[in-house]
């Protein structure tokens, strides 16, 4: 089954960049890497429930730490967070980080993304990367303005026509993945990246499986992703393991790297837990998660 997601309702890139330059399973193992009720019970406090929110499986407080492997060598440490709400020109969006760090044979990188995602559109407004990598370095800050069509960069003044009315960045893409309703079998055709070299992007559902991490063992629904640009998830061999149950938490990522031996994964080690805002997506992320 192909399922084609038209231009105001799809997406683009996804993940990382160290190597290169409603669901039917049950909440995985408790482990003491998986309860923090304390933070959750803040953010509860903190962030009252908007019906006018998207439905969405995640939300402020929620940070997942991974292990980052090269083949068969630790090679860090990254994380993915919402630590709070912002706003983006009177718009209220989620703050979601990623950060990548360590290396390999006196190899370093040190990695930091940040996406601005409208909390009822889920939509981009702002992109930053800050890329470390050996002997590279990279800042970029990219401004959405979907009503204009237009992407504008903050560094060096380029700007060019967004190529969806509702654009998403490399990182938002991940967690509008998350909001789907992934059906084995099904490929997803998305067209939303906001630069339109980018576009489409396929993500196909190929299985479901088991994986264990040192976050516990989940039941996983398994994507393969290809995109149309140069990267960890062109060519169709990446995969990524969502947890198939409400939460949709990504616990583990491979990527093969070009002219390399052996692959770029990411294992999931803590899972810290966030409160989505839909009153809905909140009720059966906590059922999921025993609380």
């Amino acid at each position: 089954m192909i399922i084609t997601i038209p231009r105001r309702t799809g997406t683009v890139v996804l993940l990382l960049a160290l190597a290169a330059g409603a669901g039917h399973g049950s909440a995985p193992h408790a482990s003491a890497q998986t309860v923090h009720p304390a933070a959750v019970q803040g953010a509860v406090r903190s962030y009252p429930p908007d019906a006018l929110a998207a439905p969405a499986p995640f939300g402020p407080g929620e940070r997942l730490v991974y292990q980052v492997k090269v083949g068969i060598f630790s090679a860090g440490r990254g994380e993915m967070s919402i630590a709070t709400l912002d706003t983006v020109r009177g718009n209220d969006a989620y703050r979601i980080d990623m950060t990548i760090r360590g290396g390999l044979l006196g190899a370093r990188v040190n990695d930091a993304y940040n996406s601005w995602m409208d909390i009822r559109t889920l939509q981009s407004w702002r992109f930053i990367q800050d890329i470390h990598q050996v002997n590279y370095k990279s800042f970029r800050h990219f401004e959405m303005h979907p009503e204009r069509r237009l992407w504008e960069r903050q560094d060096n003044g380029e700007s060019g026509p967004l190529a969806s009315g509702l654009p998403l960045d490399d990182i938002a893409f991940i967690y509008f993945l998350r909001t789907l309703p992934l059906e084995v079998g099904a490929t997803y055709t998305f067209d939303r990246y906001f630069k339109a070299e980018g576009n489409p992007v396929t993500v196909r559902v190929l299985r479901r499986d088991r994986r264990k991490t040192d976050a516990g063992e989940f039941p996983t629904l398994v994507l393969q992703p290809t995109i149309q640009t140069r990267g960890l998830f062109a060519g169709g061999k990446a995969e990524i393991h969502l947890t198939d149950d409400a939460r949709r938490l990504p616990v583990y990522v491979k990527s093969d790297i070009p002219r390399f031996p052996g692959s770029l994964t990411l294992h999931l080690k803590e899972i810290h837990l966030g409160v989505p805002l839909h009153p809905e997506s909140r009720a059966r992320v906590a059922a999921a998660s025993g609380r």
